[in-house]
């Protein structure tokens, strides 16, 4: 077995790695996209649905792949890795119950479909001391509820049981990628018919759908967000190809735009990132869609814009914060409503910190329907250009604003010092190495 060295970066380490940047100059050159980590986590949990072994090809090597592939071993599991093509083999489960893994995140949940399908009972970590009912743990329950899933809820598990799966017509109350997923898992070997009304549609969950087609199930992509699954009795191993990663795809972009350089980021797919590159358009920035994959090309100033965050095919919640910080170079006012999830502008103090003129707000500015009405959530924000960024020392709260701050720190005159690395581990492989191919200043110290 393959095992990827991993650095330690744990918050409790009082030596933790410092990464040093030096920023304001353009970056330009080529990069590797790798596998989508949105795809390959949940693909590796549809490997539990078969006693037979399957292969996924283009994994990306990071932190959330090998925290799933902890919970496979923990659960009876093999798991032998070749690079980025892994071989997986369940045959039986040595145990029901998904122990404490040794990072949290929200895997463990999607667990209960494959686990239930094949030994009738499963039970998986609580995260954060959540209990049963808040939003959106709340979706996948009450969606389990109506395929005959029972649950329990005690402080450190969700421990669910059920006599016999079976089908259900299922109306989400929001596409929520989370809910959807574990749906699927859960009623293709569910007895009958199933219906998921208002799904969500992205790619990643398109790349899971045909993994378990070629694993024997019956999955119809219909209109109106609508998804139909027939159960089948069992299913067979498969080898399966996992997307690029439109997600990094849109951070290395990003990170071309804000700095004024160039880069080609080959694997990278337009039909993956339509609504971003038309939102490129709109700043004044400019793409070429190559057979290689696609370059990303602007010189700042940019033009305003305003955009709002939503579901698939919308512009993806995920890429308005690595955004954000291109929007420190546009001339002018650009205002984001994300409409997807609650309060996820913690993370521009940091920006403000370092030079951003951001302010953000609890009321809606957009025109998408929005959740967080009068829900008295921050979830608008307008940032006002152009802005000299300077360097500060920061610390990383989460993937996406790690890359955030990475691009400002590499768009910012004077040095940064980040911390917090194991963040960006868990969702971008070899980032360090991969920025710093592409002519970064940056040096790793610990």
């Amino acid at each position: 077995m393959d095992t990827v060295p991993r650095m330690s970066t744990s918050h409790n380490d009082p030596n933790r790695p410092t990464l040093r940047i030096h920023g304001g100059r353009p970056i330009v050159g080529t990069v590797q996209s790798v596998g989508a980590k949105n795809a390959a986590t949940k693909m590796l949990i549809a490997t539990l649905l078969s006693p037979e072994p399957s292969t996924l090809v283009n994994v990306p090597l990071l932190g959330d792949t090998d925290v799933t592939a902890e919970l496979i071993v923990a659960l009876g599991g093999t798991v032998e890795r070749t690079g980025n093509r892994w071989t997986i083999s369940t045959p039986t489960f040595t145990t029901t119950d998904v122990p404490p893994l040794s990072r949290k995140n929200r895997i463990p949940i999607l667990a209960l479909g494959p686990l239930l399908a094949r030994a009738g009972t499963a039970a998986v970590p609580v995260l954060g001391g959540d209990a049963i009912g808040p939003r959106p743990v709340n979706y996948h329950v009450a969606a389990l509820r109506q395929m005959g899933v029972v649950f329990e809820s005690t402080a450190t598990h969700y421990r669910a049981s059920t006599k016999e799966l079976h089908g259900a017509t299922i109306a989400l109350p929001f596409p929520s990628v989370g809910a959807t997923e574990n749906i699927v898992l859960t009623a293709v070997m569910a007895k009958g018919r199933t219906i998921i009304r208002n799904a969500a549609v992205e790619p990643e969950i398109v790349n899971l759908i045909q993994m378990l087609q070629n694993m024997g199930a019956v999955i119809e992509l219909g209109t109106n967000r609508t998804i139909y699954i027939e159960g089948v009795e069992q299913l067979h191993g498969t080898t399966a190809t996992i997307m690029p990663d439109r997600n990094e795809a849109v951070s290395f972009a990003s990170l071309a735009l804000a700095t004024g350089g160039e880069i080609l980021v080959r694997g990278a797919r337009q039909e993956d990132v339509m609504t971003f590159l038309n939102t490129l358009r709109k700043i004044g920035a400019d793409y070429a869609v190559t057979e290689e994959g696609i370059r990303f090309r602007g010189t700042p100033p940019y033009r305003p814009v305003k955009l709002e965050t939503d579901t698939h095919p919308g512009f993806m919640t995920d890429w308005q914060q690595p955004f954000m910080t291109v929007l420190t170079q546009a001339q002018g006012r650009s205002v984001i409503h994300e409409t997807v999830y609650e309060d996820r502008f913690g993370y521009t103090t940091t920006l403000v910190a370092m030079g951003a003129q951001i302010e953000t707000s609890t009321d809606c500015w957009g025109e998408l329907p929005c959740r967080s009405w009068d829900q008295g959530f921050v979830h608008s924000a307008a940032v006002t250009g152009v802005t000299k960024l300077h360097g500060a020392a920061v610390t990383v709260p989460d993937i996406r604003a790690g890359m955030s701050y990475l691009i400002a720190a590499l768009t910012a005159n004077g040095v940064t010092e980040l911390t917090g690395l194991d963040h960006l581990e868990r969702g971008y492989e070899r980032l360090i190495e991969r920025v710093g191919g592409l002519g970064a200043d940056i040096q790793l110290q610990s």
